[in-house]
Parts: C-alpha cells; sequence; structure tokens
C-alpha cells in the first residue's frame, strides 16, 4: 500500500474532482478487503485500479509497521467523505448519494446540507438497483455531478465503480460503505475516544455480534503480513 496520509487522500480526491486529474475511485482499505482477494481473484485488479486507496482499518496500519512501510495513521472512509463533502460545499461541486435502504440516502444528504451549508446535492438513490445499472448511470450524468458517494457495502460498490464510473460522468466515485447509515442517524459511530485509540472496530462488534466471524481474519491478516515481512537489510 502506498504511504498516504489524510491530508494527501483529500488533495488527491479533490484533484480529481476538479478534473486536475483523471475521473478515478477510491477505495478504503481494511483487512477484510485484502483477505477476500487473496481468495477472490477478480477483487484485486479492482483495488488496484482505484486511484487512491487509503488505510482504513488498524490491522493494515499494523501490517505496514510490521514490514516496515510508512503508513501510520488510519484515513476512514466516512472521515474522507465529510472532508471531500466539505470541499464540494466550498468549490460548489454537485455530488450524488447513491445507495443504502430506501429514504436513507436522502436522509443522509439532508444531514450533510446541514452540516455544510451550500452543499449541492445533485440528486440521491438507494441501492435496489440491480439489473438497472445503466438506467442509474443515465441519472447520475444528467444530474451533473462531480463526485458520486456510494454505499452498496463492499466488494459491491468496488466493482461497481470498477465497471461504471466512467458512465455516470462523475470525476470521483467514493465507496462509502455503511456511511449514509451513520449521517442518517440509523446507525451511531464509535465514540471520539475509542476512534483516537483505534477500537472502532470493538464498538461495531460489540453492536453486531455477528460480525466476529468476518473480524477472526484480522490474525490471520497479521501472520501473513508478519511472514512476508522484509529483511530489514533490504528496506529503503
Amino acid at each position: 500500500m502506498d504511504a498516504v496520509d489524510a491530508a494527501a487522500a483529500l488533495r488527491m480526491a479533490c484533484a480529481a474532482a476538479a478534473g486536475e486529474r483523471p475521473p478515478m475511485y477510491t477505495v478504503a482499505i481494511n483487512p477484510e478487503k485484502v483477505m477476500r482477494a487473496r481468495r477472490e481473484p477478480s477483487l484485486r485488479p479492482v483495488l488496484e485500479g482505484a486511484g487512491l486507496r487509503v488505510p482504513d482499518g488498524v490491522g493494515v496500519v499494523l501490517a505496514s509497521r510490521l514490514r516496515g512501510g510508512r503508513v501510520r495513521e488510519r484515513v476512514t472512509g466516512i472521515d474522507l467523505m465529510l472532508a471531500v463533502a466539505e470541499e464540494a460545499a466550498r468549490r460548489g461541486w454537485p455530488v450524488y448519494l447513491l445507495g443504502a435502504a430506501p429514504g436513507v440516502a436522502e436522509r443522509a444528504a439532508d444531514a450533510l446540507v446541514r452540516r455544510f451549508p451550500g452543499l449541492r446535492v445533485a440528486g440521491t438513490g438507494d441501492g435496489y438497483f440491480r439489473g438497472r445499472d445503466a438506467e442509474v448511470c443515465e441519472r447520475v450524468r444528467r444530474s451533473g455531478a462531480r463526485v458520486l458517494f456510494l454505499a452498496l457495502g463492499s466488494p459491491a460498490q468496488e466493482y461497481w465503480l470498477s465497471a461504471h464510473l466512467a458512465e455516470t460522468g462523475c470525476r470521483l466515485g467514493m465507496g462509502v460503505g455503511g456511511s449514509f447509515d451513520v449521517l442518517a442517524g440509523r446507525t451511531a459511530r464509535a465514540p471520539a475516544w475509542m476512534r483516537r485509540l483505534g477500537l472502532e472496530w470493538l464498538h461495531r462488534l460489540l453492536r453486531e455480534p455477528a460480525r466476529y466471524r468476518r473480524m477472526l481474519v484480522l490474525p490471520v491478516f497479521l501472520l501473513l503480513a508478519l511472514a512476508e515481512r522484509r529483511p530489514a537489510a533490504s528496506r529503503p
């Protein structure tokens, strides 16, 4: 993973939205996605095709340290989304919110507008559009949106952005997972102190115990990172 901090991620995302670099989609990398890509060969080129990959997950930060990498902080998907939305409000970029359950994108858009007055929401739509990709892409294109926030869950949102971002006419596509639910007030985010300590995963596990199966990949991921650690002499 390339070393990238929150400020650098925001600069890159905004450069794409502004047309200063080619259109791109972003991917928030966590251990679950990395391990799934090892099992699912079609996912790896989707992740690698992202113009911006950010370390969303304390496991990725730990793995980087084990391997002598330069990633030192998490860049969560929702925090990057909020930073891009704030910049979009300042620069007048229209945004489109697509995904989640019916009505959620609309409530999330209202929350963003309240938080960032002047933000232009070009349109919203739920995530139940299987088989109507062309229709949805055309709707987004006609809206004139420059930024697409997509909440389909992972890896569905990454696959969709890889295949369809160009058809939407947007300059920047961001897979934002459950961020709409948080903004709409349907799901509570971890307290700030837990986020600072990298314990957001624990908060989610306590709220959704069934997630424990998904989190079992973390020790395997870290063991693989340790096993693949570069010898000290070979590090730059």
